[in-house]
């Protein structure tokens, strides 16, 4: 298509912008216009997708036809279905009528679903089957319609991983993209930033009765270099809030800065900022989480041992007999301090944090130790929570009493140890 054509239809939809991905998104709208292929368009959040759908059905042979476009993650799950497809008077509480639904309204004409990833599932293989053969169904009937509808759909929701995490059919996705259209994103189209900055500017001194802004030449600059996260809704967002508040009409770089947030962050977590280190780094902090965690189970035990020690020594029994909850060849390793006669708990797998920190490598041991120790660790704590229940009868409340623990806790671990 020649560049004439594409500059009329940025003119009638109101694109502004000479990108030549832009100029490309808009050249295969046209091209696959005249047909009904399907068209799923592609983009970041506040790119602009919603022109797309109505080029497609301006210069299509259903222009006279209804456009209706629908934002899919805007309608409430229980509902999306009655939306899209109708309902039958009484198929629901509150089905007090007749729906007909945006297919039935749509036939002979376009429907634009936005957001389409958001979809439920049941809903997908309805739309699935409007796709390939024209049918759906009522909510409430049992009478198969027919439709005639020229869908396009858009999303910022990457569909590959979608359907890889089994929250997107593949079959919708290939029947959806028979011809893809990729709109870019505002940090890859240079000095349409500008542009887009004066036709907002304009805009705004027209509709709030002020002179309109100029840019200084460093703030041109800051513009084309920022990130633009929330693409052209931001940029029109910021303009529409210099253009009221401040009363200087030339923005220079350092005012413009004012408004926009940072746009240097780091959006990667810590551990995957080093390319070199990343494979190590992550199985070293998987390894520190686990050993974190095996140490707060331990000192809860260690708490635990110390009250029953109290409670024991309190009714005269003696902490002799703590030796029937910890057998001679126990892996815990009991020994005494200085100041008193509790016993305290060592586990080799266990090391404050701060010597983890600083550990080399030589110094992380083979996870398989620490697997055996944790599973004699679990030994240790389900003996002692059945001692507790044949002590009360079966009674959890009183047994969760004795072991310092919460009633849910003691279910989850009765449970996990199948000690029902």
């Amino acid at each position: 298509m020649v560049k004439s054509e594409i500059q009329q239809v940025k003119l009638r939809f109101g694109i502004i912008g000479n990108n030549e991905a832009l100029a490309r998104g808009i050249d295969i709208a046209m091209q696959v216009a005249p047909t009904d292929l399907s068209v799923l368009i592609t983009g970041e959040s506040g790119v602009g997708k919603e022109s797309f759908p109505q080029i497609i059905h301006q210069y299509s042979r259903r222009k006279h036809g209804q456009y209706i476009a629908v934002n899919c993650g805007a309608i409430p799950e229980g509902t999306i279905d009655s939306e899209l497809f109708g309902h039958e008077k009484g198929a629901f509480t509150g089905a007090i009528s007749e729906r007909k639904g945006y297919f039935g309204e749509a036939n002979g004409g376009t429907i634009f679903l936005d957001e389409v990833g958001e979809l439920p599932m049941p809903t997908q293989a309805r739309l699935l089957r409007v796709l390939e053969s024209g049918e759906f169904i009522k909510v409430g009937s049992s009478k198969v319609e027919k439709t005639d509808v020229r869908i396009v759909a858009a999303t910022n929701v990457n569909l590959t991983q979608a359907i890889a995490e089994g929250r997107f059919r593949e079959d919708l996705y290939y029947r959806l993209n028979t011809v893809p259209i990729q709109i870019p994103p505002l940090r890859e189209r240079g000095e349409d930033v500008v542009l887009l900055f004066r036709k907002f500017a304009s805009d705004f001194a027209e509709k709030y009765h002020m002179p309109p802004l100029q840019l200084t030449e460093d703030a041109r600059q800051m513009l084309v270099a920022y990130s633009w996260p929330g693409n052209v809704r931001q940029l029109k967002n910021i303009t529409e809030q210099i253009s009221i508040i401040e009363s200087n009409r030339e923005i220079n770089a350092s005012i413009l800065k004012n408004y926009l947030p940072e746009s240097n962050v780091q959006r990667l977590p810590a551990l995957l900022g080093n390319k070199e280190n990343k494979e190590f780094g992550s199985e070293r902090e998987i390894l520190y989480q686990v050993l974190f965690d095996m140490r707060q189970d331990v000192t809860e035990l260690k708490k635990l041992v110390h009250e029953i020690m109290a409670e024991r020594a309190a009714s005269n029994v003696g902490a002799a007999n703590l030796s029937s909850y910890y057998p001679q060849n126990s892996p815990l390793v009991t020994s005494t301090t200085g100041e008193s006669n509790v016993p305290t708990i060592i586990h080799p797998a266990v090391q404050p944090a701060a010597s983890l920190s600083s550990a080399g490598d030589d110094d992380i041991q083979d996870t398989e130790e620490y697997v055996e120790e944790s599973l004699a660790l679990d030994d240790v704590e389900k003996d002692m929570i059945r001692k507790a229940l044949e002590k009360h009868h079966g009674k959890r409340k009183s047994a969760a009493q004795d072991l310092n623990i919460s009633e849910r806790t003691l279910y989850r671990k009765i449970k996990e140890y199948g000690l029902d």
